[in-house]
């Protein structure tokens, strides 16, 4: 079953989970501006991620896919005016010290095309050093409580501040033990918050573990 409920000032989403999951029901009531996903390792962020976009009507999903190849060049050059925007996005975001980068840039071309009505990016961080992570954030934050929601995949402190969330974010967690994702208030005690907290490390601590993947061990 899939349903979507949907107004201007409010967005909700409601579909039956995907495997890893038993088909439970997963209902996300008032999506924020930025919405957070986070989990361990094969807790199937990616997977509760690609299913949010193939159910939210006009969403589209930025995979890991962008930081391969030139595709961002050439679709900047095919497209001129979106080509303008990163351009000025780049300029906005010098001021606070970002390492341009083509990840930076395709990061970007996703974030300032304008055609999806919503946006779900896979590692948001993936590529960029802590002081270009604290940039976009910082940017996207910005956009104030109407902005375009964006569901952002992410294990880093440096995006998900758990001090700096506001009224228009929300944190999705997927737990390890593939119980349903649930969505867990920013604040010390909260139910699931130190679960989140230890799904989170410095872009350092993440530089190092790129690219480790979960992997389980197959029975005689």
């Amino acid at each position: 079953m899939t349903q979507l409920l949907g107004t201007a000032a409010r967005l909700e989403v409601e579909f039956e989970l995907p495997w890893p999951w038993g088909g439970e029901l997963f209902r996300l009531g008032d999506v924020r501006a930025l919405n957070y996903i986070v989990g361990p390792l094969g807790s199937g962020k990616t997977r509760l991620a690609l299913r949010i976009a193939e159910t939210l009507p006009s969403a589209a999903f930025l995979g890991l896919e962008r930081l391969e190849g030139g595709d961002a060049a050439a679709q900047l050059d095919a497209d001129t005016a979106l080509k303008s925007r990163v351009e000025q996005a780049l300029a906005w975001l010098a001021d606070d010290g970002v390492t341009v980068s083509d990840a930076l840039i395709a990061l970007l071309a996703g974030l300032e095309n304008q055609g999806p009505a919503v946006l779900v990016v896979d590692m948001v961080e993936q590529g960029l050093d802590s002081a270009t992570q604290q940039a976009v954030i910082a940017r996207l934050r910005r956009r104030g409580p109407d902005a375009r929601p964006l569901f952002l995949l992410t294990r880093s402190c440096a995006i998900l501040d758990l001090a700096a969330v506001g009224s228009h974010e929300s944190i999705i967690f997927c737990p390890a033990n593939h119980s349903p994702p649930s969505r867990v208030a920013p604040w010390p005690g909260a139910p699931g918050y130190e679960a989140v907290a230890t799904c989170l490390a410095s872009p350092e601590v993440r530089a190092r573990t790129q690219g480790v993947i979960a992997w389980r061990p197959q029975m005689a």
